[in-house]
This record gives structure tokens, sequence and C-alpha cells, in this order.
């Protein structure tokens, strides 16, 4: 019988498209079928894609800075209504472009931290008044926490919008040393994880530090510098006992010294009251000075990530108005 050759037509592919169709099925296999990977090089596009976003989100975030300005006339009255464009904002003399601005009303975090070592056991009760006081003038959105210190820190109240102090302040006892620059450390880390952009610490003390064992005055003063923490600090220290002899005397000064200080740097507040009769107003004039600050933000155009110091000025065009902000920061470092 003769063998008949089959002839090549439209319902028998060759073997080219027959290979190519193998491919191709395969391909998509790979594609659609859950727990298989696409090729290699897809997905390292993809995890470059996702690494220059995630790089891009850092940069953003690290390079915001956020500057609060307390802006007054020359009668001590805060300014209103003032746009980006009437501030001129420098970092080391380099004019910065203001990304966006923030006025009055906003809200704040605070953190009371009252010295209830042994020497303040006569003036302990009417600075527990004086925060209940303030506590009782916050917003509905602000945040106050209460810390105590002596040779130990003592959080008496986390950060609440409650107009009632804790009952366990009035139980407190003033006795033992002052640890101060620990418990500034200690508020500082605390108010550096909160969302609200305006930062403050109050400061009430009438001594000097002489037992704190984790933090300085100058590393407690590069962290708020850092975190945008303002430093309101009241000085109940009695000026007579600033011309005592022995030690006391000196370390009394030095002790005034610093409270000056952390407020100057910081664009802060020092408040002078050694009978504590100042403590009251000087709370409720603090409550309203957070809610009429300006908070601008800016990119930095230094990109540099090399933990130096950077010092920031913000000035007005218009005359007769008083500006306190902080002095600078240090820049991210890495």
């Amino acid at each position: 019988m003769p063998i008949l050759k089959q002839e090549k037509g439209p319902g028998f592919p060759s073997k080219g498209v027959i290979a190519l169709s193998i491919w191709l099925v395969a391909l998509l296999a790979t594609a659609s079928v859950p727990g298989k990977s696409a090729p290699l090089h897809l997905l390292q596009k993809n995890d470059d894609k996702k690494q220059a976003e995630k790089d891009q989100a850092v940069r953003l975030h690290s390079d915001l800075v956020v500057v609060n300005a307390t802006v007054t006339d020359q009668q001590g009255r805060f300014i209103h209504s003032l746009k980006a464009g009437d501030f001129v904002l420098r970092e080391d003399n380099a004019r910065q472009s203001i990304e966006s601005i923030e006025a009055a009303e906003a809200s704040f975090a605070a953190a009371i931290l009252v010295d209830m070592s042994g020497s303040m056991e006569y003036k302990f009760g009417m600075v527990r008044g004086s925060a209940a006081a303030f506590i009782e003038h916050i917003g509905e959105d602000d945040q106050v926490a209460v810390y105590g210190f002596n040779d130990k820190i003592r959080q008496f109240q986390d950060f609440s919008n409650n107009h009632y102090i804790t009952d366990y302040i009035w139980d407190a006892e003033a006795k033992d040393d002052t640890r101060l620059y620990d418990c500034i450390d200690t508020g500082i880390e605390a108010l550096s994880k909160r969302p609200e952009k305006r930062r403050a610490i109050l400061l009430i003390s009438d001594g000097w530090d002489n037992t704190s064992h984790k933090a300085s005055m100058d590393s407690v003063m590069k962290k708020a510098l850092s975190a945008g923490v303002v430093i309101y600090s009241v000085d109940l220290i009695e000026d007579e006992f600033l011309l005592g002899g022995g030690s006391a005397g000196p370390m009394l000064r030095r002790g005034r010294a610093e409270m000056q200080e952390f407020a100057r740097q910081t664009g802060g507040r020092y408040i002078h009251s050694p009978q504590g009769d100042k403590i009251e107003e000087a709370f409720t004039g603090i409550v309203d000075e957070l809610r009429n600050q300006y908070t601008l933000t800016y990119y930095t155009t230094n990109e540099k990530r090399d933990g130096r110091w950077r010092t920031l000025s913000v000035s007005l065009a218009r005359s007769g108005a008083a500006i306190r902000t902080r002095r600078g920061y240090y820049a991210p470092k890495g």
C-alpha cells in the first residue's frame, strides 16, 4: 500500500509556531499561578523603585525643619495675620524658602517639670496649684504631662487634655536632691514622640542639678534644639541666697544662669519669681503664647548629614516687631 505524504496546512502548525506557543503558555503560567515569582530582572526593578521611594520619604522627613516663632509688638501684644512672605528665615545666613506656615490657635504638647527636692518644701504647694491652673486653661486639643523630680523622676500624669491635675501630685513630698538634667531629658524624649509641632517644657526649680547621671546641660540643650522643644524656665531661687558663702552661692548662680540659657537658646521665656507670686500669671501667659505662635516649616538647602550646628534667624520686613525662636539646631547625622 503506498505511503501517503502529509501535507502542511492551516490545521498543522510548524515546529517554530509550536515552540513559541509553548514559551508563551509557560510565561503566562508563571505570572498567574499563586506562589510563583516574576522574572528576576522585573523583581529587581520593583525593589529598586520601592527603595528609591523609601529613600525619598526619609530625605523629606529628615530635611524638614520646624521653627516656632513668637511675634510681638513693642507693647508685648501678639501680632496676628502674618503670611509666609512677611518672614525672612535664614539658616547659616542662607535664606530658606518657607514651605508652610501655621498661625494661631494650633494645638500644643507640654511637659511640666516640678522640682521636688528638699529646698522646695515651703514652695511646693504653691507650685502644684500653679500647675493645676495651667492645666485648667489648656484647649480641647492640647496635651499636657506632669513630672516631678528630686533624686528620682516620677511621672504624675501622662499626656492628656484633662483639665484637672491628678490627685497624686498633692500627695507628693519635697525631699532629697535635684536630678534636673535627667528629668529635662525625660521630658524631651516624651515630647519628641508627640505629633504636635508646638512642643514645650515648663521647668520650675529653685536650685541646681546635683545628682543627674544620664544627662548634662550640653546634652539636654542639644536634644531640645534638635527636637524643636521650647523651654520656659521658672526660677524660684531667692536672690539673697546667691550671695551666700561656701559652695551654695556659686552653685545657685550657676543654676540661675542655666535656666536663663535654656529659655534663651530654645526661644522660650525666663520667669524670675523668688516668692512664687508670678507663677500662675506666667503659666496662663505661656498657654496664650503657645496658642499664638507661628509654626514655620522649610526644607533645608544644606543636604549634608554631618551632625553640625546650624544657626537659625527669623526676621520680619516690618519694623517694631520682636521675634523669639530657637537659635539653631543640630543637623541629622549619617
